[in-house]
């Protein structure tokens, strides 16, 4: 922790001449910025296993009507033509598991009043007038929506929301185009039932942004634009 706090009081003290008071806020999106083009060449791989999960998709139907009135062997035949290909229906998954810890360490950092046994110096920076560290409960009680550090909040929630529309509409059209398997007796299974939710799942990232730290809360927002901007390159 304190290695990681030093880390983001040096990129904030390079980012001040132009930034000022919300250089650390600079700080985040950079450091979230890094962390994404580390994990680039995975998603580079995630997008090449989506595009070949969609071409499988032809001999996933042919495997439908082949099986149609045994749907255990059906989802048999599924998951062996996705080893045969190897094709990972949850090849996407990974980018995201590994920028996990990036957001608990700066979830961690900016919601521990010491760090080394030393005051936490970070709790003092602000995005325009919003402490890093504060939540949007606080800028609730400190203003209101409309106030100063709540409006900081309204411009991440604008973001947010206008990115995970895109991305829900995305993700709308690419369930559609993929056939949800059959499990035994007709029943869907758990992947299916989860794929089904997943269009969902960007909305979700409203809540995060309202309830971490807001040092956090940019990790996220920067992110998840990062994401959408990337599959959408990706795709092409």
């Amino acid at each position: 922790m304190s290695v990681f706090a030093r880390l983001v009081e040096q990129l904030a003290d390079l980012l001040t001449p132009l930034f000022h008071a919300s250089a650390a806020a600079a700080a985040i999106v950079l450091f979230t910025a890094l962390v994404r083009l580390l994990v680039h060449p995975l998603s580079r791989a995630a997008a090449r296993g989506r595009k070949a999960q969609a071409a499988l998709q032809p001999r996933i139907a042919e495997l439908r009507r082949k099986h149609a009135k045994d749907p255990q062997r059906l989802q048999q035949a599924v998951l062996e033509l996705h080893t045969q290909e190897k094709v990972s229906p949850l090849s996407g998954c990974l980018p995201s598991l590994l920028q996990l810890p990036a957001f608990f360490l700066l979830y961690h950092l900016f919601s521990s009043s010491t760090i080394g046994g030393e005051d936490n110096g970070l709790l003092g920076h602000r995005l325009l007038t919003a402490p890093l560290g504060g939540r949007w409960a606080d800028a609730l009680t400190d203003g209101g929506i409309f106030g100063q550090a709540g409006l900081v909040y309204l411009g991440l929630f604008t973001v947010v929301a206008a990115v995970a529309t895109v991305n829900f509409r995305r993700a709308r059209r690419t369930t559609a185009a993929q056939p949800a398997p059959v499990g035994p007796a007709g029943e869907v299974p758990a992947l299916a039932a989860v794929s089904r939710f997943t269009p969902f799942l960007s909305f979700f990232t409203l809540v995060t942004v309202a309830v971490v730290p807001l040092a956090a809360a940019l990790y996220v927002v920067t992110s998840t634009a990062w994401s959408s901007a990337e599959q959408a390159l990706l795709s092409r």
